[in-house]
């Protein structure tokens, strides 16, 4: 597996199912959600809406991107050395200080450290089962913190309590000591470094794999992936990034984030995902321009590569679905369907952003991004209103 796909996973309907906007609100909420609302809504005037970005890069493209369009970037991914948080090499190390170093020009932007990702996160189960381990790792995540010149830590472990990555283990237990887990890093942050994690965006995560009522007030924001709907391990199509659901596609933004509302979490701290990659499959049938069809998953394409990857000469035609509020290809010269974000689908994204008075967006990932008239500009001119 690539770099561009770490997150294939398991179709969203089996047992296996297995940057960005955010409001600068830092109280903690043990509200409702709809008292909450209302009071963030009050606020909303006078906070700035944030743009989180992932980004799994060396350091060596950086002249590509503004950071004028960024509030954050979290850098993907360190991972457990024993019960260590820990990076794999020391190229990674550097990269980390390159993004760092982009604060003397930027200092509004904040670089976060992470941990896991798709497949990085496969000795978590055990590693959080112990009280001794927990406390060694949050130790020493605020020891890379400060000597990095980092502003926080995201948690990707994916998943505790529910399937995940093929073979890696999962307990119910997990729930539980993720719990713990966040309590012990922000026992050890305190209020001046940031604390957020990435959730799934499906229905068994949501329901089964995590405490909100016990973590949220404890977060700095929830980055929920709402791509990878429909993935690697799906052997149909679909939309991998819907903003709404559909009669034949539950899963959706707007699924897990009323979820959310219902629970009672704050919706400042409710981050919702953008996709800068298409997810591809072959073999598919013509009916509906190929979607909610059978076939097989293919590697897909960053922004970047649409053009001359989707193009007409390859037979490839735009479809826009209203339900959803979501964009596709499909080409029944090659029977190829993709699905992906698009400027259409993010400025759709950045208006039920405002409308829940969410925290934002984010997205993966920031190297998939195209130089000129990017995702990242479409995602900036919707925040600002920009025509």
């Amino acid at each position: 597996m690539n770099n561009f796909f770490q997150r294939i996973r398991p179709p969203f309907w089996a047992p296996l199912t297995a940057l960005l906007l955010v409001l600068s609100v830092t109280a903690c909420s043990n509200s409702t959600a709809t008292s909450t609302t209302s009071a963030t809504a009050s606020s909303a005037e006078k906070a700035s809406l944030k743009v989180i970005a992932y980004y799994m890069g060396d350091g060596s493209d950086l002249a590509r991107y503004d950071f004028n369009q960024l509030t954050h970037i979290i850098y993907s991914f360190l991972h457990l050395n024993g019960n260590q948080l820990a990076f794999d090499n020391d190229k990674d190390k550097q990269s980390i200080a390159r993004l760092v170093a982009l604060k003397k020009d930027h200092p509004h932007l904040k670089v976060m450290l992470s941990l896991g990702g798709w497949g990085g996160c496969e000795t978590c189960s055990d590693v959080f089962n112990s009280a001794e381990d927990r406390a060694a790792f949050a130790k020493s995540t605020l020891a890379l913190i400060q000597q990095h010149n980092a502003d926080g830590i995201d948690l990707d472990w994916e998943y505790p309590t529910v399937p995940g990555f093929p073979g890696h283990k999962y307990a119910a237990y997990d729930r539980a000591n993720f719990t713990a887990l966040i309590r012990e890093l922000r026992a050890q942050l305190g209020n001046q470094y940031e604390l957020s994690f990435a959730a799934g965006g499906f229905d068994s995560f949501l329901d089964k794999a995590v405490d909100w009522a016990a973590i949220m007030p404890l977060l700095d924001n929830v980055n929920l992936m709402s791509y990878d709907i429909v993935n690697g391990g799906t052997p149909h199509t679909g939309h991998h990034t819907a903003l709404y659901s559909t009669p034949e596609q539950k899963d959706s933004t707007d699924n897990a984030v009323q979820f959310l509302l219902r629970q009672g979490v704050a919706p400042h701290k409710i981050v919702i995902g953008a996709a800068f990659y298409a997810r591809v499959w072959k073999d598919v049938a013509a009916s509906n321009n190929g979607l909610y069809q059978p076939g097989t998953h293919i590697e897909g394409y960053g922004y970047k590569e649409f053009a001359a990857q989707f193009s007409a000469a390859k037979g490839y035609a735009y479809h826009w679905d209203e339900v959803a509020q979501a964009p596709s290809y499909y080409s029944q010269q090659q029977q190829t369907f993709a699905t992906f974000d698009d400027p259409r689908s993010l400025s759709a994204k950045v208006d039920y952003v405002k409308k829940y008075n969410l925290g934002g967006i984010m997205f993966w990932q920031l190297p998939h991004d195209s130089d000129s008239n990017g995702l990242l500009d479409a995602i900036h001119h919707s925040v600002h209103k920009v025509k």
